[in-house]
């Protein structure tokens, strides 16, 4: 069975457009793009679509200065905790300096 010099087309498995397919060089040689779907059927529905995404954005928004408010607080309770254990554990050896190794 040999190959037939003739192109043929198959469904490209990404973006399900047609490619045309050259047999010989095994190169695609045309691509046509599927039919874009339409995103929303009508105006009310588009209309509702961009009021839940402006909710979603403002409760974000919402959420993340809520978060900064809070983070003074936040920082400030690290540090004390983290003094709180400096002062615990102190260190007992002076640490290692690069001079120390010559």
């Amino acid at each position: 069975m040999g190959l037939s010099d003739e192109a043929f087309e198959v469904m490209c498995p990404e973006c399900q457009g047609m490619l045309k397919i050259d047999p010989v060089t095994r190169a695609v040689i045309a691509h046509s793009a599927a039919p874009r779907k339409k995103t929303f059927e009508d105006m009310a529905e588009a209309k509702k679509a961009l009021a839940e995404a402006d909710a979603r954005r403002e409760s974000v928004f919402a959420q993340s200065m809520a978060a900064q408010k809070n983070s003074e607080d936040v920082l400030a309770r690290k540090f004390a905790e983290a003094m709180k254990k400096a002062k615990e554990s102190p260190v007992t050896e002076r640490p290692l300096r690069e001079f120390d190794l010559d």
